[in-house]
């Protein structure tokens, strides 16, 4: 982890801070440009939000549904690998 930090001199320091402000200000001015009046957009569409609905789920269903695509199970268990997919 030592690669991803660098001691920064005071020289260094003014200008990273000149370069974040040219940046910041160049963005700015920018953003001035930009109409600030927005029209609202053309697109219309008709109901946007499907209707809530409440429907009962079948635990058993769920469950077997798991286990069967589980690839290592025990009885009662899904066997699952403990951060074997991890870099270190």
């Amino acid at each position: 982890m030592d690669f991803l930090w660098k001691k920064v001199s005071e020289k260094e320091k003014e200008e990273i801070q000149k370069k974040a402000k040219t940046m910041m200000d160049s963005f700015s001015k920018r953003l001035s440009k930009i109409d600030k009046n927005i029209k609202a957009p053309l697109i219309e569409r008709g109901i946007g939000e499907r209707e809530e609905s409440i429907e009962e789920s079948n635990d058993d269903f769920s469950r077997k549904i798991m286990f069967e695509n589980a690839q290592n199970k025990n009885k009662d268990f899904v066997i699952a690998e403990k951060g074997g997919w991890r870099e270190e």
